[in-house]
């Protein structure tokens, strides 16, 4: 298990000396926590893609290499655009579309303030596969990249408002360039770009910019025929936009895009240790109820019922907090348990008064035996064997309660996770790109015991 590593150390610096910004801040922390990751031999094996990922990523975040990526459908001039900024045909162009069948990608080379290179990569159009394929594409770009450009070349449809929605839910920086902007008409330009802002999806604020990656132009020949030609690109606007994006925070995109691949690495990691934990919960669990319940059922007096049972409860929070790696003390131990019989009816008032009835019949039952003869033990076998129902129920349902708050805090725990929540709500370029933050992932319901 890796160990938790002290983040707010680097917030608690001397007077005199400058907090690092946050790119840098980052990388120190995600060198450190990456290199304190303590995996399993299964584990390593299990995640050998994720991990390999992860180091890719830390290696151009070192390095100060970034990745552009375009994405888009068949044939709106993604290759082409490229090849504009590039200013040379380094992506292969059809007329017949689709021709870029896989990822590719070519180093840029105009200078970058700030980075010490910046890769252009192409990818498929997205429109001739699958709905779960454009989704799972979007994700693989998503993930390789440090800002994403939409190209389209007409008005949004339906299949790149989709692509949208992939990308910025993944929290991913992205352009919105429209392509063939010469196939326009002045004056229609300006209405088409209205209706792409209007389609764009609720609280994404995208600027489309417009450009011609490949224009051609009429031009006369000698035997007086007409013919296009290709004319110089014009992507003035988007190499503009592009630099000063660059320039100001491009380092910044990288440092977030390698939080984002510590997060991914980390939830996948937890979700993998947590739910092999589970079936050692519910082994734990059940040992405990039966514990419960032949003590409850075999013990005469009350009082011993309710303080064995809070003492079985306390003891099994305790083997359970051990057991998701988050060691508590009893006192901590038992507070849990008040608080979470507090916010549950059954295991608060409800199942006490209910063992307190039972207990109260089962202790005046055995009372009055030498009385009757023993004769009013006979009743008093189903008020105990109640009782132990009750007991299993209640230390069942407890157990899973307590795990789950277990989980919560295990998911709470310092890592790349509560680091990025920070940088969004104290730095403002940060929330730019990542919003308020995504809150923490709910516990599901297949890793509870």
């Amino acid at each position: 298990m890796e160990q938790p590593i002290e983040w707010e150390r680097h917030r608690r610096r001397p007077l005199n000396q400058e907090t690092p910004a946050t790119p840098e801040r980052c990388r120190l922390l995600l060198a450190r926590w990456r290199a304190e990751l303590r995996l399993s031999g299964r584990e390593r094996s299990a995640f050998a893609g994720s991990l390999a990922g992860l180091d890719r990523q830390l290696a151009r975040l070192e390095e100060r290499r970034l990745r552009v990526a375009v994405f888009g459908r068949v044939g709106v001039g993604k290759s082409s655009l490229l090849n504009a900024l590039l200013g040379e045909p380094a992506f292969a162009t059809d007329v017949a579309h689709g021709c870029t069948r896989r990822q590719q990608a070519a180093p840029w080379r105009q200078r970058v303030r700030g980075l010490r290179a910046v890769e252009l990569v192409d990818t498929p159009g997205i429109d001739e596969i699958a709905a779960a394929g454009r989704a799972r594409l979007a994700a693989r770009v998503a993930r390789g990249a440090d800002l994403v450009l939409l190209v389209i070349d007409g008005d949004l449809t339906s299949v790149e408002r989709e692509a949208l929605l992939s990308l910025a839910a993944s929290g991913k920086p992205l352009l919105l360039v429209l392509n063939r902007s010469d196939c326009w008409p002045a004056a229609e330009l300006e209405p088409l770009l209205a209706s792409i802002r209007r389609r764009l999806p609720t609280g994404l604020a995208l600027e489309p910019i417009a450009v011609a990656a490949a224009p051609r132009q009429a031009a006369l020949r000698a035997d007086g025929r007409v013919r296009s030609e290709p004319a110089a690109p014009r992507i003035a606007p988007l190499r503009a936009a592009l630099l000063e994006l660059l320039e100001q925070q491009g380092e910044l995109l990288l440092a977030l895009n390698t939080l984002a691949s510590a997060e991914r690495l980390q939830q996948q990691l937890e979700r993998w240790r947590l739910g092999s934990r589970r079936r050692q919960a519910q082994t734990l669990i059940g040992r405990f109820a039966v514990l419960k319940a032949t003590g409850v059922a075999a013990n005469p007096l009350l009082v011993l019922d309710l303080a064995g049972g809070m003492a079985c409860d306390t003891a099994l929070v305790l083997q359970l907090s051990q057991l998701y790696g988050l060691p508590m003390g009893r006192q901590a131990a038992r507070e849990l348990l008040t608080r979470l019989s507090g916010h549950n009816a059954l295991l608060g008032g409800a199942q006490l008064g209910i063992q307190a009835v039972l207990g109260g019949i089962k202790q005046l039952l055995v009372g009055a035996a030498p009385l009757t003869g023993g004769l009013s033990l006979a009743p008093a076998a189903p008020v105990a064997l109640a009782q132990a129902a009750l007991a299993v129920h209640g230390t069942r349902l407890m157990g899973r309660l307590a795990a789950a708050e277990l989980l919560r805090s295990a998911q709470r725990r310092p890592g790349p996770a509560a680091l990025r929540e920070r940088l969004a709500q104290s730095d403002p370029a940060v929330r730019r790109w990542l919003g308020s933050g995504r809150p923490p992932a709910a516990v599901s319901a297949a890793l509870l015991p």
